[in-house]
């Protein structure tokens, strides 16, 4: 795909990720009290059976509140909450089309863990796994997965003990700071 054809010239951040929770309060309080969110706005939208189909994709009785959060150090993160009456409750799987993730990269994965293991309705899948040598670009990684009490897979990663770790996209003082930074958030 040419520029002419793409959009990659005209990109210049990831403004946000969007994902949609059965309930809103509970997915702001989630994501303040267990990573520290910020909520920065809240806006609704609809029902308008004119304006929701076209430009929403959803049927027209479908209407929205949705939250703005800033996650700490480098997302910005909005949560749906959608009512409609042919709404659909289940979701894909992990291995399904449309399945999807939310990855923090950790300091600590082991104490990451331990500290979500005590927060009702989290679901640590599997306890920590390390890659090996197999993948040795990556050998060293640990991680996990957990999921929320509604059900989104959140990916724990730490590669702190990564020798040569791919030039993933990051806070720009981490990248610089090394692999023996403590990137962790600071007051002041």
């Amino acid at each position: 795909m040419t520029s002419s054809t793409g959009v990659a010239d005209l990109v210049t951040w990831v403004d946000h990720v969007a994902l949609t929770v059965p309930d809103l309060d509970e997915g702001v309080a989630f994501f303040r009290d267990v990573f520290g969110a910020e909520e920065l706005y809240r806006s609704r939208r609809g029902p308008d059976p004119d304006f929701m189909p076209e430009h929403f994709g959803v049927p027209p009785d479908a209407h929205l509140e949705l939250a703005m959060l800033r996650m700490p150090p480098n997302l910005n993160l909005e949560l749906f909450q959608w009512w409609s009456a042919d709404a659909r409750a289940d979701r894909p799987r992990h291995c399904d089309p449309g399945g999807h993730h939310l990855c923090y990269s950790v300091t600590d994965v082991d104490e990451a863990i331990a500290r979500l293991e005590a927060v009702p309705g989290v679901r640590v899948l599997g306890g920590r796994k390390e890659v090996g040598g197999d993948s040795p670009r990556v050998a060293g990684n640990r991680w996990t997965y957990v999921t929320t009490p509604w059900g989104l897979l959140i990916e724990l990663v730490d590669r702190s003990r990564v020798r040569h770790p791919p030039d993933l996209i990051g806070p720009a003082d981490e990248r610089a700071a090394g692999p023996d930074h403590d990137t962790r958030m600071t007051d002041g």
